[in-house]
């Protein structure tokens, strides 16, 4: 029984500590032990010093009973003896409320005038513990039937959709601020310093061939015009980057290259390249591309710009 209890402390003393460092530390969705692994130690050393309490209180006790006189030991015994039985008495008396049946000695006292060949029925009573659950039960279903039926609370279908719902949201706010989850249609112009100049690096690697180094075009179309064949805007662009362009043109998809976020840089560095002079710029290809989202007084003429382009063709194709 000393065992017990000793064991009992020792793991209470442990669930405590457990406790208060996840009400103290704050990390998230991650586990404390995760996020700072030194906790296994401090944890390991608090049960070291539960255990070598629990054996010098036990050393003490025995270096004290045995320093005892034999007068002393024996009234000591008897004590412990008696709180022992008291104990264990007081036990089995919980044990007998708990399932209420009577002693076999006094089974005469409940035996039914039922007679089965031989076998005899006895009267005993439902056990407390599951007479008071019953009870519990029928409280419960009372509480239950006013607050969902009665009152119209939220029901467990309604909490889960609101669940979902939550669940949802979160994840597309994570999209947003997760590069690597960038899609087309969560993907934003970049304007920083630092992701032109990457985008302008990967451009001037893979996309130069095509488009020429300051975008004015050559096997591909120039990018430096309002004339887009896939689309403009940041959306646009970066679909066309990720898919690839037109099929049987050349142009591969650079999914499988670049990760979101390049993707991302090049088509923002792509948009930059707008409105710029290249040394020998292509004719225009495709059509003329107004972005929805840009002011009024920046968007191009379509009228205009269709006419210079015509003129532009025709000058052309006259000096072939």
């Amino acid at each position: 029984m000393k065992l017990f209890f000793s064991i009992l402390r020792i793991t209470g003393l442990t669930a405590l500590a457990v406790v208060l460092i996840d009400l103290t530390l704050d990390v998230g969705d991650q586990s404390p032990y995760q996020a700072y692994p030194v906790l296994w130690l401090i944890l390991a050393v608090i049960v070291f010093i539960a255990i070598a309490i629990e054996v010098s209180v036990a050393s003490l006790r025995s270096l004290l009973y045995r320093s005892l006189t034999p007068e002393a030991k024996e009234s000591y015994d008897a004590f412990m003896a008696a709180k022992e039985e008291k104990r264990s008495n007081w036990l089995k008396k919980t044990y007998r409320k708990l399932i209420d049946r009577k002693p076999v000695e006094k089974e005469d006292e409940i035996v039914l005038d039922h007679n089965y060949d031989g076998i005899r029925e006895l009267d005993n009573n439902l056990p407390p513990w599951w007479l008071y659950g019953f009870y519990a039960s029928i409280i419960f279903a009372f509480v239950y039937l006013a607050r969902y039926h009665i009152f119209n609370g939220t029901t467990q279908i309604e909490e889960f959709n609101q669940e979902m719902a939550e669940a949802k949201a979160a994840v597309e706010e994570y999209k947003k601020n997760a590069d690597d989850l960038i899609d087309m249609n969560t993907v934003e112009r970049l304007t920083g310093e630092a992701d032109l100049k990457a985008g302008q690096s990967i451009f001037e690697t893979k996309c130069f061939a095509c488009h020429k180094m300051d975008g004015g075009g050559g096997i591909g179309p120039n990018l430096t015009d309002d004339y887009w064949i896939n689309g403009g805007g940041i959306k646009n662009v970066f679909h066309t980057i990720s898919e690839g362009g037109r099929a049987g043109k050349g142009m591969v998809a650079w999914k499988t290259e670049l990760t979101p976020k390049e993707r991302a840089q090049v088509a923002s560095y792509v948009l930059s390249l707008h409105g710029t002079e290249p040394a020998s710029p292509k004719e225009p290809q495709g059509e003329l591309w107004v972005d929805p989202d840009a002011p009024k007084q920046e968007q191009p003429d379509k009228q205009t710009d269709s006419i210079k382009a015509n003129t532009g063709i025709k000058a052309i194709q006259t000096i072939e």
